[in-house]
């Protein structure tokens, strides 16, 4: 039979694992769109919509700003599963923002940036 303390015991080193499956390690990849890499991009991403998770009973960080590398990739810390938001700004293209489903562990996200359309006036 087990004691109180061992099932408490159990339930706090359980909670952790479940929470890790409820997270997922998300990769960005920012390129031109012939491919190359995109440097010092401005990424951001956001949690919008899942389950809330908390662990060690702390609630899990939910946004992030962070730059690409000279791969034009960057790493996002474990970030819960369900409805993302990625924004990418970068200097000489056309800003990126779409929401994606996240359900899996691990994620890499390639996204490919357009370049500035040309802008028009009334005036000429």
């Amino acid at each position: 039979m087990l004691t109180r303390r061992a099932i408490l015991g159990v339930a706090v080193f359980a909670f952790p694992l479940l929470a890790e499956k409820e997270l997922t390690n998300l990769t960005i990849e920012v390129k031109t769109l012939n491919g190359k890499p995109v440097d010092r991009a401005s990424v951001v991403v956001r949690f919008v919509e899942g389950r809330s998770i908390r662990k060690f009973g702390k609630s899990v960080r939910t946004n992030w700003e962070l730059r690409t590398n000279q791969q034009g990739m960057v790493k996002i810390p474990p970030v819960p599963q369900g409805k993302i938001l990625i924004q990418v700004i970068a200097k000489g293209f056309q800003t990126y923002g779409q929401t994606i489903q996240v359900e899996e562990e691990e994620k890499t996200v390639e996204i490919k940036l357009n370049p500035p359309q040309p802008q028009f006036s009334a005036h000429q």
